[in-house]
């Protein structure tokens, strides 16, 4: 379950906190480079922007029933996972992938990690502004990284985040961002900086690959070893606008003023169900990093039969920002079944307030996707289930009270352990946290 967690040198910073081991290759997956895993190899196909054609929608519906276990996994940055692959069906996965456009590149196709605000251009005759579509900067930018020799040596985990205003793809601390403001302006964030580079009209994407590439040439230079921008904040040159705060508000489910928006179960569906979604869109589908898909100019009348289908198509659900790893059976380092027993404590929770946290459900320390920002952390023990309150991700020296988890910081006093009986009403009221 994505982001793959980044390997620690243990002890690096003292027995509390780990940092991340830069000295060994960097193994994330991809449509080329299969990872094994319990349940049989696991591919992750990048998809700039989440941008999905129904003819590639269904091409990959085909090839997770024809390859692996029938199922489509979203991740945290738009992207999908097959699993249950065989570790022998690697060509026929590409073949199946080039033939509609899926693999644009072989050398290339690990760094084509792009996200992008998934409703841009769709609210645009509600006359919003300082909006900007994306769409176009997309994929523009994934033409450019695969005709770069250069780009190449991007880590798989390098992120590009082009917000249209709105800030929300913003919030997730991509390596490079690129925001549009109002009256045309353009403001290009690195890493987690709290200011930004102002950006030529035009230049938009040229200003992204500059920063990319001077990301790589000033590792060279000073002999270090980084696979992001937050882990080397001094490398490069600060901005010098402040930046605006940053919403992080992600699209609501329902209908949407050019369009469908409807949210995914751990962001998993079955190829059956995938087949519903390209059917309720208008001819494209948008993957969103919240694990939910955007269908610009599909009507209302399509979301009782998305809703059919087991698709999220109204507010108000315990599983609105509901997220979790793979759990076992699919990965032997997990404690539990995560997925099982979080639908369990999901499906019988009373209806949320309004606004509360993100929750995520994890078999094991590493964490395997979990969201950005605050969120309650949902552990398995072996015995039952650590409910955490987290805060934004950590960057430099912790305090007091905390320890680090990778990159996270956690609060590690105020907790509370419970049973798989007590998780459904220790979440909920995790989730109500505003302190």
């Amino acid at each position: 379950m994505p982001p793959t967690p980044d390997a620690t040198a243990p002890g690096a910073a003292g027995p509390d906190r780990e940092v991340p081991d830069r000295g060994r290759a960097d193994a994330c997956p991809g449509a080329l480079r299969l990872h094994p895993a319990d349940d049989g190899a696991l591919a992750r196909i990048r998809l700039p922007g989440g941008l999905l054609t129904n003819r590639q929608a269904l091409a990959l519906a085909e090839a997770a029933e024809a390859l692996g276990d029938g199922e489509l996994e979203t991740t945290s940055r738009g992207n999908v996972q097959l699993r249950g692959l065989s570790p022998h069906c690697a060509t026929e996965l590409a073949d199946r992938l080039r033939a509609v456009g899926l693999l644009p590149s072989d050398t290339h196709e690990r760094v084509r990690n792009i996200v992008a605000s998934p409703t841009a251009g769709l609210d645009a005759a509600e006359g919003t502004s300082g909006r900007a579509d994306v769409q176009a900067w997309v994929r523009e930018l994934d033409a450019r990284l695969c005709a770069n020799d250069w780009a190449a040596g991007l880590s798989g985990k390098f992120l590009f985040a082009l917000d249209d205003g709105r800030g929300d793809v913003a919030a997730l601390d991509a390596d490079v961002t690129l925001i549009a403001g109002s009256g045309g302006t353009r403001l290009l964030r690195l890493g987690r900086d709290a200011c930004g580079h102002p950006v030529e009209a035009g230049r938009e994407v040229a200003a992204v690959l500059d920063a990319a590439r001077s990301f790589l040439a000033a590792l060279r230079t000073n002999g270090r070893q980084a696979w992001h921008l937050r882990e080397v904040p001094d490398l490069l040159p600060a901005g010098s606008v402040p930046l605006p705060a940053f919403t992080g508000t992600t699209p609501a489910v329902g209908a949407l003023p050019g369009g469908l928006s409807v949210g995914l179960r751990f962001g998993r569906a079955s190829a059956g169900q995938w087949r519903a979604l390209v059917a309720g869109s208008a001819g494209e589908l948008r993957l969103t990093p919240w694990r939910g898909a955007v269908l610009p100019g599909a009507p209302a009348d399509r979301l009782p039969a998305l809703a059919e289908a087991g698709f999220r198509t109204g507010p108000g659900s315990p599983w609105e920002r509901a997220t979790a790893c793979t759990g076992l059976p699919g990965c032997a380092k997990s404690l539990a079944d995560v997925r099982t027993d979080a639908a369990r404590a999901l499906d019988t929770a009373r209806r949320p307030d309004a606004g509360v946290l993100p929750v995520h459900w994890s078999g094991c320390e590493r964490r395997c996707g979990h969201p950005a920002g605050r969120w309650v952390d949902v552990l398995a023990t072996g015995l039952g289930y650590r409910v955490t309150v987290k805060g934004a991700a950590a960057s430099g020296a912790v305090s007091n009270g905390t320890a680090a988890v990778g990159s996270t910081a956690v609060d590690v006093t105020n907790y509370v352990d419970v049973t798989n009986e007590e998780m459904a009403e220790a979440v909920a009221e995790a989730r109500r946290t505003t302190k």
